[in-house]
């Protein structure tokens, strides 16, 4: 089993004292330095960071700097103090404070740091703070899987160690236990979605996830599809779109299924998660194949998988009460080739829905539809669901939002207001994400207009003006979840969340998301 050690870039471990001789520096992230004397325990810092700022022009703008203080007070003598800059202002938000933190610990490692101290100045408008700026320095040590993978034991993390000392809005301990919740479902989430296609073929993907949750103590349970057939039999959309890549058999599609159920007998406020992720391994465009650079960084396309097995490595970490999860990670590949599917084939999906291809680049949308469609099947059979489809989608997406993630929500989630609510967490988490409104022209646009298919993969009227509107909804009418609007005898809530914007960033390391906002919204609340 892949352990929270194994996967974490650097060991965490609850701060004490500024004046512990087992920290090679102390990096402070805050938003006035003038705030540090009133915390008793960083009180001695508040003079040499005064007198330095004295001698340093614009010390208080956003980036960090390295001070050298009595070892009195610091025994290594080296303290980065990391400000925020201002955060007072309209449209500031706390995604300073993860700046600040990543800035800092770019310089301590800059410097030789091995092992040090770190703590935030909270700033009360943002009662996340505290634990944005440690993820900040979280996502700055990630060392990616391949590395970690070729050096085995010989690997030396960028950090020995990093010590986390709470403030004001959270104690050490819970600092501490919070942070590494959050940065081993990062990691698993960076794993996955940012690891090249051979790396993580849909086959080692799938073994990833059986080690991730192979243990006798884990609280997820995994089943994996793997046998063509019957993926053709179950799952003829998503065997299309991997029919190319079957030649090479570790290319060959996995169909993930996670589980988590911790719902109380008589418990107050049960609910169903169920999540579907598109998880592309590569994505060439097929036929209709991507020319110039525009396939470069289409390993990323399975960061909504990705973003799946992060949550549901959290669960698994967490145990959060009266909720329960499922979901399907499914992993293919578009590959190109003479067996590849093309344009202009009719496919039936699970649901019946005959499918007429208008262009193989939208491959995303067919391979997540007949496991969706079996979300649906499943849903009107579980308490209070809610089906999610997290992908990243659509060019159309990033162009309207650019890099923050969108919500379309059906009728019974609308009403809900669920969106709403995540999009507040989302802001108290730094992950802000849109919410965009699916109007009746978005379902008009994928009618067929040919008389041997139900409806079209892509918009007959496919413009830059609706598309990532339009991908939503024909993810609804192929799963019939359209058949379960508000009016209808059997309601169920589904949001498809296109996450494109967010995970532009190739080849940087990704700061995963909506997963941070997830697990804020939804396991936080529940857990211990």
């Amino acid at each position: 089993m892949l352990s929270v050690k194994s996967l974490l870039s650097t060991q965490l471990s609850q701060g004490k004292e500024i004046n512990d001789s087992k920290y090679d520096g102390v990096i402070v992230v805050s938003h006035s330095f003038k705030e540090i004397s009133k915390f008793p325990k960083l009180a001695p810092l508040a003079k040499p960071i005064e007198e330095f700022s004295q001698h340093h022009t614009g010390f208080e703008k956003s980036q960090a700097n390295l001070i050298v203080v009595d070892k009195q007070i610091i025994p290594s003598g080296r303290l980065i103090y990391s400000s925020t800059g201002s955060v007072s202002k309209d449209f500031e938000d706390v995604r300073k404070f993860k700046t600040a933190g990543l800035n800092a610990i770019k310089l301590a490692m800059d410097t030789g740091m091995k092992k040090p101290l770190f703590t935030t100045i909270p700033y009360e408008e943002f009662p996340r703070s505290e634990i944005i700026s440690a993820l900040g320095a979280i996502n700055g040590i990630y060392t990616p899987l391949n590395i970690r993978d070729v050096e085995e034991n010989n690997y030396k993390a960028k950090l020995e160690e990093l010590s986390l000392l709470g403030n004001k809005q959270l104690t050490t301990e819970q600092l501490h236990n919070i942070t590494l919740a959050f940065g081993y479902s990062m990691s698993v989430c960076n794993d996955i979605g940012d690891s090249d296609p051979q790396r993580m073929t849909p086959a080692k993907v799938a073994e990833y996830i059986e080690q991730l949750f192979g243990g006798s103590d884990s609280a997820v349970k995994v089943s994996i599809e793997s046998d063509v057939e019957k993926i053709k039999k179950d799952y003829p959309c998503m065997a299309a779109v991997n029919r190319c890549a079957n030649d090479v058999p570790e290319h060959r599609a996995r169909l993930i299924w996670l589980e988590y159920d911790n719902n109380e007998p008589n418990g107050q406020g049960k609910e169903t998660l169920m999540f579907v992720g598109k998880g592309v391994t590569i994505d060439t465009g097929g036929l209709n194949i991507k020319t110039g650079t525009n396939m470069k960084g289409m390993c990323r396309d399975k960061t909504g998988a990705a973003n799946v097995a992060g949550f549901f490595a959290a669960l698994n970490l967490l145990r959060p009460k009266n909720i329960k999860v499922v979901g399907y990670m499914c992993m293919v590949r578009n590959s190109v080739g003479s067996n590849a599917y093309s344009c202009d084939e009719i496919l039936t999906a699970r649901s019946g829905k005959r499918i007429h291809v208008y262009n193989t680049d939208a491959e995303g949308r067919l391979a997540m539809l007949d496991p969706l469609t079996e979300m649906r099947e499943k849903a009107v059979n579980e308490i209070n669901p809610h089906i999610f489809t997290f992908a990243t989608l659509t060019g159309h997406e990033m162009v309207c939002y650019g890099e923050y993630a969108a919500a379309m929500d059906n009728g019974p989630a609308a009403k809900s207001g669920e969106s709403k609510k995540i999009q507040e967490t989302g802001d108290e988490y730094g992950q802000p994400l849109e919410i965009s409104r699916i109007q009746p022209e978005d379902f008009i646009t994928h009618d067929s207009e040919f008389e041997g298919a139900d409806i079209c993969q892509l918009s007959t009227k496919h413009s830059p003006k609706r598309g990532h509107q339009g991908a939503a909804c024909f993810l609804m009418r192929g799963s019939l979840i359209v058949d379960h609007g508000s009016t209808d005898n059997q309601p169920l809530k589904y949001t498809h969340i296109d996450l494109a914007g967010p995970n532009g960033n190739f080849p940087k390391t990704s700061y995963p998301n909506p997963l941070v906002t997830l697990i804020g919204h939804y396991i936080i609340p529940r857990s211990g």
